[in-house]
């Protein structure tokens, strides 16, 4: 697992003045411009990532190891919230010198003949693919499967970014049309919303510091509610007195935070379709 640098060494995780909020997120997500929001409106609350593997993502936030995750679904919604932020690009990734690499993109029916890798933290869940099954037992992981392609060995399906990661000489990738995509989701602990994840929810679906339905952003001191005159004695004990909103109801929905072309904003390296509102 990686911390991330931003986070104030030896903050306090229970609670209070020294609470860190933990982001949990699987290989292949880029969260940085929602870390970077999130360090401006909230500097007093140290945000630390956390980078674990996908079959690891889901027990950990159960766990509480972290307050909000982002990761691809399915998930549990009984014991989980989620918002999906996007759909990401099916591609397929074979040996440079494989018949895909003279091709733009691959239909599905260009998989009939092939032998498809199928890892066992598969994040796909194309479950009907064309294509025949590698016969030479269990492949326990994405880099696994990668390993045995860059061999020669058949070929296997991948989210785009994450084909990214695990790019290298030898292998090349191609677009699936009509492939079923990977939906990248925010999610947290139902039983365990509070002010912090719901201003976190606020910033992954682009709500403004002034719309923030979490802690919000202090008033500047000496400061009225509406940003006007300076307090003074003659206002009274209620004139300093600023209307805030509390943190509250679970938010939960279809729209996302990403762009309309399926990344998060700036920062992204997603690529995909973008969940319809």
């Amino acid at each position: 697992m990686t911390a991330d640098e931003h986070a104030t060494p030896g903050a306090d995780d229970t609670g209070g003045a020294g609470r860190v909020f933990r982001v949990l997120v699987v290989p292949g997500v880029n969260p940085d411009r929602w870390l970077r929001v999130w360090r401006e409106r909230l500097a007093d609350v140290p945000l630390e990532l956390v980078v674990v593997e996908p079959p690891d993502a889901e027990p950990a936030l159960r766990a509480g190891d972290a307050d909000v995750a982002i990761l691809r679904l399915p998930v549990d919604r009984d014991a989980l919230s989620a918002i999906p932020l996007y759909t990401e690009e099916t591609v397929v990734v074979a040996a440079r010198d494989h018949v895909f690499s003279v091709a733009e993109e691959v239909a599905p029916g260009d998989l009939a003949d092939e032998t498809v890798v199928r890892p066992d933290d598969d994040l796909v869940g194309w479950t009907d693919a064309p294509g025949e099954p590698f016969a030479g037992g269990p492949v326990a992981t994405t880099a696994d499967a990668v390993d045995l392609v860059a061999a020669g060995i058949g070929v296997v399906l991948l989210p785009l970014s994450v084909a990214r990661l695990h790019h290298r000489r030898g292998l090349v990738s191609r677009p699936v049309t009509d492939a079923p995509g990977s939906v990248v989701a925010l999610t947290w602990r139902t039983d365990t919303h509070d002010d912090l994840t719901e201003e976190f929810i606020g910033i992954v679906r682009g709500r403004t510091a002034a719309s923030s339905r979490g802690r919000g952003t202090p008033e500047p001191a000496g400061r009225s509610p509406k940003g006007g005159r300076k307090t003074t004695k003659a206002q009274g004990s209620s004139g300093g007195k600023r209307a805030g909103k509390t943190g509250g109801g679970g938010a939960s929905g279809k729209r996302g935070g990403g762009s309309s072309s399926g990344r998060p904003q700036r920062g992204g390296t997603n690529r995909g379709r973008r969940q319809g509102r």
